[in-house]
């Protein structure tokens, strides 16, 4: 994979159900997502930030890289993902995906990422 330009919103790059954001200072925000069953969080990773996943409802698959890994979350479990590892995020259920992420601690970019 190749790296693209960091943005600093990536609100607009794909579509969810639902995006809120219930809290954001400096270096830390926390968002809640809902995905459908056919939505996903496209391949990306940040340049400084940790993100770490908690899922309030449905299924959760996490895909990683540097090295590959799959993450299955249900609700009341976690995971983090450390700055500059690639990610993707799906719903891996037949009903809505609500999570959170915690990102920080540091300024929060999106670096999308591309087939090489």
């Amino acid at each position: 994979m190749s790296q693209r330009q960091s943005i600093r919103d990536a609100s607009h790059l794909y579509e969810v159900e639902r995006r809120v954001q219930h809290a954001a200072r400096p270096g830390f925000r926390i968002m809640e997502l809902q995905l459908s069953p056919t939505q996903k969080v496209p391949w990306h990773s940040h340049t400084n930030i940790t993100d770490t996943f908690y899922v309030l409802e449905g299924h959760m698959r996490l895909f990683l890289q540097d090295p590959k890994v799959e993450v299955n979350l249900k609700p009341g479990e976690i995971h983090v993902v450390g700055a500059a590892r690639p990610h993707l995020v799906t719903n891996g259920g037949t009903k809505s995906l609500t999570f959170l992420v915690l990102q920080g601690i540091g300024e929060y970019d999106y670096v999308p990422l591309t087939s090489s």
